[in-house]
């Protein structure tokens, strides 16, 4: 059981951690001339923690421990490359673990590199919690994003959510009931709207549409597997189909050779250009910016 913890204390140890480098002292150098001038100190940015819900008001809690408490962990670009859009990463692990490196904190600093805020996705877990808590974390995280949007500086009508695996598999359901928020609640971020402006499924089922689920007003959604991964592609497959149909944007990339929870990709000849691929489709359809100068040329 001790090892069931673990994935959430890698999550808060996010928070605000600043790693310093211990060794040998370096030898004491004689100080610069005056003429001699060095570059400022690079201020990094430091990844935090926000809750979903404040202490104790976690809806379908089943106690008030870490693993009850799901939560966001900030990812922030450079300064001179913030653009104002941000994404919610879902981690894949089978709905038990969070594989925060490999589909958390790689995919936000590869966001981060594109200019887009990311917020790691921390959601309540297998066997203690179902679908119904996961699609309930799924849409609040989207609602706390836009809550946060006017002091972080983001467009509230650019905030995307890409999931992995059983982070994918957590968005078809949140999506069926996606929209506007309570307009009479008191808590003030119930009563923004929950849907994400766009949706990237990396290996993560989506299958047919639920009974009465409307494709038609879909996000432009995005979806990558490998082939040989049956339980992921065939089901991306038939959603790209029910998508079409619909009259949604949706873009749909199958690996012939790989496997299943690939990550990021880089540095696998098989799927190592999906992100860039991601990277084009967020530009065509208005969620980054593009390079006027460069398309001009082509």
């Amino acid at each position: 059981m001790a090892n069931f913890y673990l994935p959430v204390l890698a999550a808060l140890s996010l928070c605000g951690s600043v790693v310093a480098a211990e060794g040998t002292p370096a030898p004491v150098k004689a100080a610069p001339s005056p003429a001699k001038k060095t570059a400022p100190a690079v201020k990094p940015n430091v990844n935090y923690n926000i809750p979903l819900w404040t202490e104790g008001t976690v809806p379908l809690a089943k106690g008030n421990g870490p693993l009850d408490n799901p939560f966001l962990t900030v990812f922030e670009p450079p300064a001179n490359k913030k653009n104002g859009t941000s994404v919610i990463v879902a981690p894949g692990g089978s709905n038990i673990m969070l594989m925060y490196g490999a589909e958390g904190m790689d995919i936000a600093e590869q966001y981060n590199e594109w200019g887009v805020t990311a917020f790691v996705l921390t959601y309540r877990m297998s066997p203690i919690y179902n679908t119904d808590a996961r699609s309930a974390d799924g849409k609040r995280a989207v609602q706390v994003v836009r809550a946060h949007a006017a002091e972080m500086k983001l467009d509230p009508e650019k905030v995307g959510f890409i999931g992995f695996s059983a982070g994918g598999g957590l968005m078809r359901p949140f999506m069926a009931t996606a929209g506007p928020g309570e307009a009479g609640a008191t808590d003030a971020v119930s009563r923004l709207n929950s849907k994400p402006n766009y949706l990237a499924f990396v290996y993560g089922a989506a299958g047919r549409p639920a009974p009465g689920e409307s494709l038609k007003d879909y996000p432009p959604t995005f979806m990558v597997a490998s082939q040989a991964d049956t339980a992921q592609s065939l089901p991306a497959a038939q959603f790209f189909m029910d998508l079409t149909k619909a009259g949604a944007v949706a873009e749909l990339h199958l690996y012939e050779k790989g496997h299943h929870g690939f990550g990021s990709g880089f540095g696998a000849p098989e799927f190592e250009d999906w992100m860039p691929r991601l990277e084009h489709f967020l530009k065509m359809t208005g969620y980054l910016p593009t390079d006027k100068a460069a398309e001009a040329k082509r």
